[in-house]
């Protein structure tokens, strides 16, 4: 079935080239333009569509209000932001609405793989095996609250650093756990630091977000007793994964807001762990115990019994949240990352990398079947060479 596609620019100019530059993929998605928001939006009335890609900068109604809009009326839409600012404000503004930015002009290759990823991402988490999996659990978390409200607080430009610190120390044992993290060896801060408001000065609002959202969704899915299981080794398998990934994509000069998606997708790349122990604790402790005894991963044992992962129901659970398509991409397929069929270094390369690196120091270099790193993955994207670089920014982590 072909995906339907909505540009929306008030530059004439603009949805020519647009018309010009995706002729070729006439075959494989209908694509149509929208002048203004109010047009969008009266065009999403009268049809279904799968992608709506907006300019920020449009008069009356602009691309954050309108992907805003979106979101609430039609939240299964893939949405894509153009700017051609690099404002931070903007950028915030829009990190609710918006599930990935594009930078305008955007290169024709660069344009039709983004809608080709979010449009492969988008059927993952349609597949029928992850809606039946998702149907056996008693529920499906929601987002956590503080990390909803902070959101929200963001999106307000009235908003100020005071009224963000106050809502993070509302909860004094989130408080606790943020200034512990913040203050290890994972972010190697020049001083302590001792008040939220001094957290956000140093790491910046995305990276405390990051945190907030990890320590709750840690706190608010602490699973029964299941043998062999241990919520502390993955805690601190995450944490240190997100702290590998997040330095690999620095050193792959990616943009700021990719470093912050690695950052968050690494340190949740296994939250669909945390939702099998909590919600399917007798399948989750089979899968476990058939990992042991057959000694391959834990995600291939999943697979036998659940037809699934926890990779996928992680990227499922993420993208019922909301959280932009590099966050969700990375963690549904952070263990067969060629799923994805693209050249480019992404937060996906970072975090299967990380994870994988910092299994193979936990388990002293024992590998089992599906744990290590894709070879021909990265020869694909051309970054074989640079697999001892990365090996060594890891160890100088873990050291």
């Amino acid at each position: 079935m072909k995906r339907r596609i909505l540009f929306v620019d008030d530059d004439s100019n603009i949805l020519q080239g647009l018309r010009r530059m995706l002729r070729s993929m006439r075959e494989e998605w209908n694509i149509d333009f929208a002048n203004n928001g109010q047009d969008a939006l009266e065009r999403l009335a009268q049809e279904p569509y799968d992608v709506i890609i907006s300019d920020v900068k449009m008069p009356g109604m602009d691309g954050v209000q309108l992907l805003t809009e979106v979101r609430t009326q039609y939240p299964h839409i893939t949405r894509l932001l153009l700017t051609g600012q690099a404002e931070e404000e903007t950028i915030l503004k829009a990190v609710g609405p918006a599930h990935q930015f594009l930078s305008k002009p955007c290169d024709a290759e660069v344009l039709k793989t983004t809608i080709s990823r979010t449009c492969a991402l988008s059927a993952l988490l349609e597949a029928p095996t992850l809606k039946q999996l998702a149907s056996q659990m008693i529920s499906i978390p929601t987002l956590p609250s503080l990390y909803t409200e902070l959101v929200q607080v963001l999106e307000d430009p009235e908003s100020t650093l005071e009224h963000i610190s106050t809502i993070v120390a509302k909860d004094m044992g989130m408080t606790a756990k943020i200034l512990k993290l913040v203050n290890s060896a994972f972010f190697g801060l020049p001083r302590q630091v001792s008040s939220p408001s001094q957290a956000i000065s140093f790491l910046g609002i995305e990276t405390l977000k990051t945190l907030v959202l990890t320590v709750q969704v840690f706190e608010e899915l602490k699973p029964k007793h299941t043998t062999n299981f241990s919520i502390e080794s993955l805690w601190e398998h995450s944490i240190q994964t997100g702290d590998f990934a997040r330095k690999i994509a620095q050193a792959e000069n990616l943009e700021e807001h990719l470093v912050s998606d690695t950052l968050a997708a690494g340190m949740l790349h296994d939250v669909g762990i945390l939702l099998l122990a909590t919600q399917l604790p007798d399948h989750f402790a089979e899968a476990i115990e058939l990992s042991n005894a057959q000694q391959v991963s834990l995600h291939e044992a999943e697979r036998q019994i659940l037809s699934a992962s926890h990779a996928e129901l992680g990227g499922y659970l993420l993208g019922l949240w909301g959280l932009r398509h590099p966050v969700v991409e990375a963690v549904a397929f952070h263990h067969q990352p060629k799923v994805i069929e693209t050249q480019q270094f992404t937060p996906l390369t970072a975090v299967h990398i990380a994870n994988a690196l910092h299994t193979e120091k936990e388990k002293s270099g024992e590998q089992r079947e599906g744990q290590g790193i894709q070879d021909e993955y990265i020869d694909s994207i051309g970054l074989t060479a640079h697999l001892q670089s990365w090996r060594d920014i890891c160890q100088v982590s873990m050291s």
